[in-house]
Parts: structure tokens; sequence; C-alpha cells
């Protein structure tokens, strides 16, 4: 699933290819907005909040789409070939006389007056890569369910925005905690570092094609992904279980060794999830 850092990317490029520009074509294939036309207005600008995306359009309207597991934005220039998919999966787009934004595989498509955006994105904590970032909050927001697993804890967008599978595995790990501990028990310490540090990896790597939480060229991220391989630490195994986020079960590594806390047992290795696509990001 695209985190905050990859939205943050995705908004920058189709920022620079529809704002200040006038819509030439537009086209929403999902049934409630299949009529809407907003073609011969300016688009605004386009913001990320979290893992959404607000595509703001003159007359105070907005464009709201989330990607979540396998939806993306794809920019393309003048006669280029339109590779994100076949026609069928596209549910966006968005044109101008130089560039076509293409939405692919959109779960959440919705068009809102702008000045009910709140209805979209107004639930969020503070967005970690954001103007609104808080991370006195953030850490109130966290602590409010003390009982509540860590990894849970960190998923939750209501909680902060822009944490998905990867930086809650990795970021479990950078505190030496497993997603499995309870976010009270989290010592002080390391409870007081968690928000900036989880804002100091999104931040270093919103401009990267590639994803490293290590700073190890060939070595990307210290858990996720990396089941059963040895910890780049300890050389333990690393292990992989499911663990829900309110909503789903999604697969979740973590160092026995290194990391301190309940885990799961059996360990249940969650399927595909040894090798799963994780790091490396498209740049259209």
């Amino acid at each position: 699933m695209p985190e905050g850092d990859t939205v943050w990317q995705c908004a920058r490029r189709l920022h620079s290819a529809l704002a200040d520009k006038v819509l030439t074509r537009s086209d929403l294939r999902v049934p409630k907005y299949a009529t809407a036309d907003l073609t011969g207005r300016h688009v605004l600008d386009v913001t990320p909040r979290g893992k959404h995306l607000l595509t703001r359009i003159e007359g105070g309207l907005t464009l709201h789409s989330h990607l979540r597991m396998d939806g993306s934005w794809k920019v393309y220039a003048e006669n280029q070939r339109w590779t994100g998919g076949p026609t069928h999966q596209i549910r966006a787009i968005l044109a101008n006389v130089d560039r076509a934004a293409v939405g692919y595989r959109l779960p959440v498509l919705e068009l809102l007056r702008t000045t009910d955006e709140h209805k979209a994105v107004g639930h969020l904590g503070p967005d970690l890569l954001g103007p609104d970032w808080n991370p006195e909050t953030a850490l109130a927001n966290l602590l409010q369910d003390p009982a509540r697993p860590l990894g849970e804890a960190l998923l939750d967008q209501r909680n902060l925005a822009g944490i998905g599978n990867v930086y809650k595995s990795e970021l479990c790990f950078l505190l030496g905690a497993t997603p499995w501990l309870p976010v009270g028990a989290l010592p002080a310490d390391r409870a007081a570092q968690l928000p900036a540090l989880a804002k100091k990896l999104l931040e270093v790597n919103r401009d990267r094609p590639v994803r490293s939480t290590t700073g190890r060229r060939g070595q990307d991220l210290f858990v996720y992904g990396r089941a059963p391989r040895p910890c780049l630490r300890c050389h333990t195994s690393i292990r992989v279980a499911d663990q829900g986020d309110g909503s789903r079960e999604r697969p979740t590594y973590w160092c026995p060794t290194c990391q301190t806390g309940p885990a799961p047992s059996p360990h249940r290795r969650a399927p595909s999830a040894t090798r799963p696509r994780t790091s490396r990001r498209t740049t259209n």
C-alpha cells in the first residue's frame, strides 16, 4: 500500500502536471460522477493529506482520491502511450494540452465541494508530511488507548496520518519493541522519540525513488519483507505474522532478539509475505 511519502510524491507529480492549467478533458468513470464535466476549469493545486489526494479545481470543487492497495495515478505526455493497466481499470482522466493524469484502479474517487473536504479527511490525525504536523498531539492520540498494540495504533490514521505497513514494522524495529507491545508499555523515553522518528523516516524518503530506513545501499529495510533472512543487526531470523489494524490483517515483520514485547504464538506466516513489493516506487 502506498504510504505517506509515496502519496506525497504522487501529489507533487500531479501538481506539476495539472496545476494552473485548464482542463481540456475530464472523465470520471464511476457511476455517481459519470456525467460530471470539469472541462474548461483550472486546476488550482494537488495536495496530499496523509494517504489521501485532494485535487482542487476552479469553482470550489475537490476531487478526492485514495490509492489503498492497488490504485495509482500516472502522468503522460501528449501522444505518450498509457501503460498503467488495461482500459477497463481507468477510473479518472484529467488532461490539459500538455499532460494527461490517469487514475487506475482507484477504490476511492469522489467529487466534493472544497468546503466539504473535512468530510473526507477531517478524521485524520496530524499529517507527518503536512503543515498541520503536531508531535505532541500525535503522541497523545497514540496513548489514548494504552492497551492497544503499538502496530495497530501506528496504522490508525486517526492518530497520525501517513504510516502504512512498511513504516509500522520499521518504526517498531527502530524503537526496539514488537508491534504487539501495548502502546502504553512503551518506555517513556522511546515513546517521546516516536513522533520525531516517524516524521524523519517519511521526510528523508519523500524525494527518493527507493525507500530506505537503514541508510545501507542494497539493504533498504531492516525487517519488512525480509523473513526469514537474518536481522541486519543481530543475525537472528526475521519473523513474520499477521496483525490486524482494525480493518484487515496485514503481514508484520519483527526481530525476536532486537525487539522486546509480546509476539503471536504460534508464528503465523503471512501468505506471499517473504518478498512483497516494498520500497521501489514508480516515478511517473
